[in-house]
């Protein structure tokens, strides 16, 4: 199911919840209760945990917006390092080049057409890329430069080899959703609370404060979904992509 299908019906879901509760409500509520008398500590009390709670929702996307933007920058940092190996190698003989770029190229057609994959559903990276980047590494750090302008590109290429190897191992210290379960029980608890204290005000079933209290339901649910997406960079609705490997290496994707 389209995860953007999911979020429609969630939203729905939430406005209808609401759009129930009061219908019920108004059906049930005695004859001699009277809305305007809602004490004003509950009005204050709804308002006080409303902004709680944006403040709350407000940490917890921007949390997992950075966590989706330093994720890019991870898979940006690798493919660019991977890149600067296949380059510099033009200086070494071609039999050494030409096995290091074919190296490289295996790396990364085996990053862009398997293991992402294998973060997307699995939420972690495979033993057989650490292995394809470890023959890179041995393939620069066992030849023994025989002139001065291959000594040069020698130590550089060991830096950016190193920075792949970095950054991989961020990318799958990433892959997994980074909200902890108990910052989920809070954000659900926490809708519940401030979508129920809507009831606590005693709204009358009058056609702009039904609307109001849907939209606003919705809107929660809303927000939460969109936490929900971003929390996990490599896997759903609007994640991290391979393209700054297609664009170094516009074959790895064929």
């Amino acid at each position: 199911m389209s995860e953007w299908l999911v979020l429609t019906l969630v939203m729905a879901a939430a406005a209808v919840v609401v759009l129930v509760v009061t219908f019920v409500r108004h059906r049930t509520v005695s004859e001699d209760d009277d809305p305007s008398e809602t004490p004003d500590v509950i009005e204050y009390m709804t308002m006080m945990i409303g902004v709680v709670y944006a403040i709350v929702l407000g940490l917890a996307i921007a949390g997992v917006w950075e966590a989706r933007s330093v994720a890019e920058d991870h898979v940006q940092t690798e493919a660019h390092a991977l890149h600067e190996i296949h380059e510099r190698v033009r200086v070494y003989p071609p039999d050494v080049r030409d096995r290091i770029r074919a190296d490289v190229d295996a790396y990364v057609g085996h990053v862009v057409k398997t293991e992402w994959k294998t973060m997307a559903d699995d939420g972690r990276v495979t033993d057989r890329g650490e292995e394809l980047l470890d023959r890179v590494r041995h393939d620069v750090t066992d030849y023994e430069p025989g002139t001065d302008f291959e000594a040069q590109a020698y130590q550089p290429l060991l830096d950016q080899v190193t920075a792949a190897d970095t950054a991989r191992t961020a990318r799958a210290d990433s892959a997994a959703p980074t909200m902890p379960g108990v910052v989920w029980f809070g954000l659900i608890i926490g809708a519940v609370v401030t979508v129920g204290m809507i009831f606590a005000l005693q709204i009358r079933r009058t056609l702009r404060e039904v609307v109001l209290a849907g939209l606003f339901a919705a809107l929660i649910a809303f927000l939460l979904f969109l936490i929900w997406d971003f929390d996990a960079p490599y896997s759903r609705g609007i994640t991290a992509s391979t393209d700054p490997f297609l664009a170094y290496f516009p074959g790895a994707g064929t």
